[in-house]
């Protein structure tokens, strides 16, 4: 049968997309058939052998979750309850706005589906809200996904030199128009991808402008706990705002990387409101959008969560796999950071300890990264971004020496 003439298709003013970057890295990486590779890429947790990890917390929970038998019936469009709440509680126990009922929340598509029911919600309620402000850098969802939304997404200076740039930060975000009409992602802890979060004080001085400037807060919350192992030391900007500035704020919960529930695509929406009327507003706002696009959220990774959540021992337990896992992460900082002082590598490299969270901010130019891959058959981020979990004793020498070797050949 012959082929439709292309003129006359339906799909005949499409322009082709190329593959996202960062999972292009990962294919790229399973397509090397070099044993001696290294992954720098995608933003998942490995253990000291380089294997994905399933966290003693959770697998306490799977075991009590198919005892239980729960079957595999719909959730309600807001989905879990017992894991809604119990997310709720971890994120602003000790609140107000919890004490007087003032969140409303629903069950998303992990971190990304959050931000989505976000955007959804605030287009519903908050119709004035128009331009939505995001960190120069930063995730590289955020602008396709508020721009697909119809927001106008306007950029602020973060980072320079290794550092968090809180002086261009802080002067942008002040210029803004105290109207109403701008929402701002925050990042929550570990800044992704720098690594550079703000100090408590240039948390209260971001905090203060965006309560002088009308600016609607939306904290991006991927990695509570998973940062600095305490799920209140990360969740500290959220509560400053919401409590002790009183800010109505959206925050997005995501679950992948603390609990190493990549595929379970378990994450939370949550609306802090000013009134309790407010917040029951909100929850239908909430219900509506989700039932105009996945209708109701997958039920297993909920389950997982609120299993671990709302058992004591497990509980116990998950505080301790974050211990684990932020601990061996900033060993590998500082194991890499060695290696590189010691071969005498050209420049500085102190960020790399003084980042924090998964990912850290090489400094590394795009041709640098394109030699580590081809001759080193390491694979990262065009950014220079990696993900230090992908660093392990068995890698960390080899990839000091491939960034030295690279740093000294490739200008």
């Amino acid at each position: 049968m012959a082929s439709l003439d292309a003129s006359s298709s339906a799909f005949s003013e499409a322009t082709f997309i190329p593959p996202d970057s960062i999972f292009d890295v990962t294919r790229r990486y399973l397509a090397d058939t070099t044993p001696n590779k290294v992954n720098l890429g995608q933003g998942t947790y490995r253990d000291a052998d380089g294997k994905p990890w399933i966290l003693p917390s959770v697998r306490s929970a799977k075991g009590e979750i198919a005892a239980a038998d729960c079957g595999h019936e719909y959730l309600p469009i807001a989905g879990l309850k017992s894991f809604r709440d119990e997310a709720v509680k971890l994120a602003f126990h000790g609140t107000k706005a919890l004490e007087e009922n003032r969140i409303a929340s629903c069950q998303a598509i992990s971190g990304t589906g959050a931000l989505l029911l976000t955007g959804l919600a605030l287009k519903r309620a908050s119709p004035k809200v128009k331009t939505i402000y995001i960190t120069e850098p930063t995730w590289s969802n955020h602008q396709l996904l508020f721009e697909s939304l119809g927001f106008a997404v306007q950029t602020i200076p973060y980072y320079k030199a290794g550092h968090f740039d809180f002086e261009s930060y802080i002067s942008v975000l002040s210029d803004i128009k105290a109207d109403g009409s701008s929402a701002v992602v925050l990042h929550a802890c570990a800044h992704n991808p720098t690594g550079c979060d703000p100090s408590r004080e240039q948390w209260k001085a971001i905090a203060a402008v965006v309560k002088e400037k009308h600016i609607f807060p939306i904290f991006d919350a991927a990695y509570l706990g998973f940062n600095s192992g305490n799920v209140d030391e990360d969740a500290w900007a959220i509560r400053y705002f919401v409590e002790d500035l009183h800010l109505e704020a959206a925050v997005c919960l995501s679950f992948a990387k603390s609990m190493g529930l990549y595929g379970e695509r378990i994450g939370l929406t949550s609306f802090v409101a000013g009134s309790s009327d407010l917040a029951r507003t909100m929850q239908s706002v909430l219900e509506n959008v989700q039932r105009a696009t996945v209708s109701n959220p997958p039920a297993y990774g909920a389950r997982i969560v609120a299993q671990v959540l709302g058992t004591p021992d497990i509980k116990t337990q998950w505080d301790e796999d974050l211990g684990v896992m932020s601990g061996r992460i900033r060993t590998m900082r500082e194991r890499l950071y060695e290696e590189l002082v010691k071969a005498k590598t050209p420049g500085s490299w102190e960020h790399i300890v003084k980042q924090s969270g998964m990912f850290a901010y090489t400094g590394l130019e795009p041709a640098q990264v394109v030699h580590l891959e081809d001759k080193w058959h390491v694979y990262m981020a065009e950014t220079g971004r990696i993900s230090i979990a992908g660093l392990n004793e068995s890698n960390v020498v080899y990839f000091a020496e491939a960034v030295d070797s690279t740093v000294r050949t490739v200008k």
